[in-house]
């Protein structure tokens, strides 16, 4: 099941401009997979996967609680990725793409992942073992939720309601291509 946002559309005043301003300031080189993680102030990785803590969690404009609600997500466990941070807010980028900021305690360093949220009307493979001649147990739709138990840079070994086997690491939004997880 697809990520569910309620959108709310605001004009922007002098302070969100301003934010969004610094946002975009603190995003420069920052874009994923492009270059090394970097500390945040957190001491934590950026970029970084994490999944959201809350079944509702709202996701602002800029990064203080005078800041409009751009959406809310509506299910604990979704990936999302940290793009940036600052002082105790953490900016994210979901599986479509949209980004904003939430408040650090929403966040869990929990790992989950979305089975290829990209594919429409395909099924992804989960199988026995960590290896594409293995036997597939089961075929996963898009979007599936799993909490990440390990990957060796090629595959993972995700579990969820009623599943538990290997998928391809490529085909996982919540875990970096070659990225390797204990």
């Amino acid at each position: 099941m697809p990520a569910k946002r309620t959108h709310l559309k605001r004009s922007l005043d002098s302070r969100s401009v301003k934010a969004l301003a610094l946002a975009a300031a603190m995003m420069v080189g920052t874009a994923a997979g492009a270059v090394a993680a970097e500390p945040g102030t957190s001491g934590l990785p950026v970029p970084r996967f994490v999944s959201l803590k809350a079944d509702k969690v709202n996701v602002r404009n800029g990064p203080n609680r005078d800041q409009d609600v751009a959406w809310v997500f509506n299910r604990a466990g979704l990936p999302v990725e940290v793009t940036a941070e600052y002082e105790t807010w953490r900016r994210i980028r979901d599986a479509d793409g949209a980004e904003g900021w939430v408040y650090h305690s929403m966040l869990s360093l929990r790992r989950t992942a979305l089975v290829a949220p990209w594919l429409k009307g395909e099924t992804v493979p989960l199988r026995g073992s960590a290896d594409t001649d293995a036997k597939v147990v089961a075929k996963l739709e898009p979007s599936v939720l799993g909490v990440v138990k390990a990957c060796d840079g090629k595959f993972c070994r995700i579990t969820g309601d009623g599943f538990d086997g290997y998928v391809q690491q490529n085909q996982l939004f919540g875990v970096y291509p070659g990225e390797k997880v204990d």
